[in-house]
């Protein structure tokens, strides 16, 4: 396996909707799992090499959260991100995505890291 995964191309807030929907459609059913850090609640993964579901965003004037489900035929978990802020991806040296870092206005970061395909 390679290196260290840099997290560092911000998505800007605007593509959002569009991005995760894309995101979504492009890596449904690929293995993720998720972390979340942060001084408040500490560092805890909360999902280890499970199928990602999708990815659903709904902008501020909707809910302003973005809930990531995971399940294969059904949703089995998700986990929810109110008030995200940042949105950061990493990706191999292919252009493969690896990894996403979601901050939200608490501070809390929510890790996801992909299985290489």
């Amino acid at each position: 396996m390679s290196s260290k995964i840099e997290i560092n191309k911000s998505i800007p807030n605007d593509r959002w909707g569009e991005f995760f929907d894309q995101f979504s459609d492009g890596n449904r059913g690929r293995h993720v799992s998720i972390e979340i850090i942060g001084s408040e609640v500490g560092d805890a993964e909360l999902i280890k090499d499970a199928p990602l579901m999708a990815m659903v965003y709904d902008r501020p004037n909707k809910g302003d959260d973005l809930v990531i489900e995971i399940g294969r035929d059904e949703v089995t978990y998700a986990h929810t991100i109110d008030s995200p802020q940042e949105v950061l991806t990493g990706q191999s040296e292919s252009g493969e995505m690896l990894a996403l870092s979601i901050s939200d206005a608490a501070g809390t970061k929510t890790l996801i890291k992909l299985q290489a395909s």
